[in-house]
């Protein structure tokens, strides 16, 4: 089973699907105060509106970060 990690700031939810990631970078480059590979949980889903979380989701290359 694959395991999803979901993430909610009351108004969106973003589905991260790690099996799915390949790590292209551009979820970090474009949002870092939202994206830090370095901390856990990685992603902040508070430090960026819903709009921007959007914006920066659909710009995912392989399909592993999407809006629920």
């Amino acid at each position: 089973m694959m395991e999803n990690h979901e993430y909610s700031n009351g108004e969106i939810t973003i589905l991260w699907k790690p099996k799915v990631c390949i790590h292209s970078g551009i979820c970090v480059k474009t949002l870092p105060k939202v994206y830090n590979p370095k901390e856990r949980p990685w992603l902040k889903i508070e430090n960026a509106t819903s709009e921007e979380l959007i914006d920066q989701v659909k710009k995912c290359p392989s399909g592993a970060l999407s809006i629920k």
